[in-house]
């Protein structure tokens, strides 16, 4: 068998995964993307591990570890992917770029904190009397104050 056959497959196989990783914005088509690639290289370990007639199957072998750890990575970032589109309605990779961590507080203090976080003070008879809608946050969101 010549090794041109798996090694031409595996690398168009890889470059469609890498176009599926730089072109797509839902997450669910990158995370398939970045299965394709992870194909293409165990197809180029069980290549070789034929072509170098290896006694100990070692390119097999590593082929296992990878399908493992992809399963494995799949099943968390299906996870995560399921998690973020409950939340937003919605799997698109350019909507989530409010997740990242801030380089510098742009209006917030410098403890390093998220800017998003608010204080919100508990209701009390005076805020219910006034008519005012403030939203309680916690674990007491759900009691009125007597």
């Amino acid at each position: 068998m010549h090794l041109a056959y798996p090694a031409v497959l595996a690398v168009l196989l890889f470059c469609v995964g890498l176009y599926g990783v730089l072109a797509r914005r839902n997450a669910i088509l990158v995370l398939m993307a970045v299965e394709l690639m992870l194909n293409a290289v165990n197809l180029n370990l069980v290549a070789f591990d034929v072509w170098l007639r290896d006694t100990l199957h070692a390119g097999q072998a590593l082929t296992l570890f990878t399908i493992a750890i992809a399963a494995a990575e799949i099943g968390i970032g299906l996870a995560i992917v399921l998690l973020v589109y409950r939340n937003r309605g919605s799997s698109d990779i350019d909507r989530l770029r409010d997740l990242r961590e801030s380089d510098g507080p742009p209006g917030g203090d410098s403890s390093g904190g998220s800017r998003d976080e608010k204080s919100v003070a508990p209701a009390t008879d005076n805020d219910a009397e006034s008519g005012s809608d403030q939203r309680v946050q916690g674990p007491a969101a759900g009691r009125r104050h007597a």
